[in-house]
């Protein structure tokens, strides 16, 4: 069993603390960036599914992830044994623990309106100390306490990526050309408009060609003061898609649209896609629609 845990599945994060503090909103964090996510899992059932996962592709590569709360009930009194056993099977387990204030909490149970898991005979308060006297034990052995009182989404991340070592993967960039007459695409994050370049269709030789072809690529870059523009949008792109990492996205799709979305747009489309080679991909929704045939 030893060789078997170490050798697949070799790192979980445990997410606990109080009700309300964001841990689910932490789970869906570490998700995004590869881990295999779950959801209020009783701990004794950790070892047998983390072993299970040892056949999944992403849990393997990237870890798992695991919310464990009060929510448990007696389940959680296992918690402590559990982490000990895992490591000493060679699983790298590391413990993050969310707090708040009594004040915060309150505000977000009275904000949500939701329930606390423990206030069917408690008010807010009452159960929030309860779950503070439940969860001591486990706050005192995190390997990570944050504190989540006055934290804004970005904030949060951060926090939890630094304390815990865990880097992001590169910003995954989708660049699609579209014609404005075919409608924007509606899952688009940024949208160039590039009706202003000078249009290929109407020269005769390149009518029946797309931007990708080299011939249409040149004719627009010849044109006074395409190349400027370029230069222009390069370093734009590349502020864009800082501000955009800072959000905490990790696919972020960039959309070029001109009339018809088979030449100026394919040929931005084209180059934007050469700016980042190794973590973009490019698609050209309409390059179709409009071919001419000769």
């Amino acid at each position: 069993m030893k060789g078997s845990l170490s050798n697949r599945v070799s790192r979980c994060v445990i997410i606990t603390g109080m009700s309300g503090s964001g841990k689910s909103t932490a789970l869906h964090m570490l998700e995004d960036l590869g881990f295999y996510a779950i959801e209020n899992i009783p701990p004794s059932l950790l070892p047998q599914l983390i072993q299970v996962l040892g056949k999944h592709e992403e849990a393997v590569q990237n870890g798992v992830a695991a919310v464990v709360d009060v929510r448990g009930e007696s389940l959680l009194d296992d918690l402590l044994a559990i982490i000990g056993s895992l490591r000493n099977r060679g699983l790298n387990i590391k413990v993050i623990f969310l707090d708040a204030s009594d004040s915060c909490l309150v505000k977000r149970f009275e904000e949500t309106r939701r329930r606390h898991p423990l206030s069917s005979d408690l008010t807010i308060l009452e159960a929030i100390n309860r779950e503070r006297r439940e969860l001591s034990q486990i706050h005192e052995i995190a390997d990570v306490v944050v504190e989540t009182s006055d934290m804004a989404l970005s904030q949060l991340r951060n926090e939890i990526l630094g304390k815990m070592d865990i880097s992001e993967g590169p910003l995954s960039v989708i660049f699609t050309s579209f014609g404005f007459k075919y409608g924007i695409p509606q899952d688009s994050d940024f949208v160039f408009d590039v009706r202003f370049l000078p249009n290929p269709f109407y020269v005769p030789s390149l009518r029946s060609m797309s931007g990708k072809d080299k011939e249409v690529q040149d004719f627009i870059l010849s044109q006074e003061g395409v190349s400027s523009f370029f230069g222009a949008l390069s370093v734009l792109m590349e502020q864009v898609l800082s501000l955009y990492r800072n959000t905490g996205k990790n696919i972020v799709h960039i959309a070029v649209g001109c009339t018809g979305g088979r030449h100026r747009s394919v040929a931005v489309t084209e180059w934007l896609g050469s700016l980042f080679p190794g973590n973009s991909s490019t698609r050209h929704r309409d390059i179709e629609k409009d071919t001419v045939i000769s």
